[in-house]
């Protein structure tokens, strides 16, 4: 019923159990290097978001739910749009498509610290800091996003 494939000698002695598990060891290393969480901008806007977050309730109540909460929803858009577009990555076009909405977000971040500092320029220097970080990070989305226009998934067949 069953091809012996000629492994079934090491069974007893647990060989063939050492080799399946070095095989999977090898598949879950590789999985894990292939992941959003390791592209630069992911870290860069993660390790942003809860500061941006953390800084809108500097603003006075009133703008609570006005311009900060559109400062708390753009860069948590950024972060988002990496990882949805990550998801989509097998389709070079999708991917792009997604990082050029990442890039937008960044840029709807940025506008909403300018318009912050200013307004209220008693606390524009958080929101000042978060701005630069903010416009460093945009030049990186634009760089990345070129690499990938002309470089992502060149070597598959």
């Amino acid at each position: 019923m069953f091809r012996d494939t000629g492994y079934g000698k090491y069974l007893n002695k647990g060989l063939f159990n050492f080799v399946d598990s070095i095989i999977s060891f090898n598949f879950i290393i590789n999985i894990n290097t292939m992941s959003y969480r390791n592209l630069d901008i992911y870290k860069i806007a993660f390790d942003l978001f809860p500061k941006a977050h953390k800084a809108s309730f500097l603003l006075p109540k009133y703008e609570l739910y006005e311009l900060g909460s559109q400062i708390r929803r753009s860069s948590d858009s950024v972060i988002t749009n990496i990882v949805e577009g990550y998801g989509r990555s097998c389709y070079k076009n999708e991917y792009y498509r997604f990082l050029v909405f990442c890039h937008a977000s960044n840029d709807e971040t940025i506008n909403h610290l300018e318009k912050i500092i200013i307004l209220y320029p008693e606390i524009a220097e958080e929101f000042k800091i978060l701005r630069e970080q903010y416009n460093l990070l945009g030049g990186k989305i634009n760089n990345y996003k070129k690499w990938v226009k002309e470089h992502w998934n060149e070597n598959i067949e």
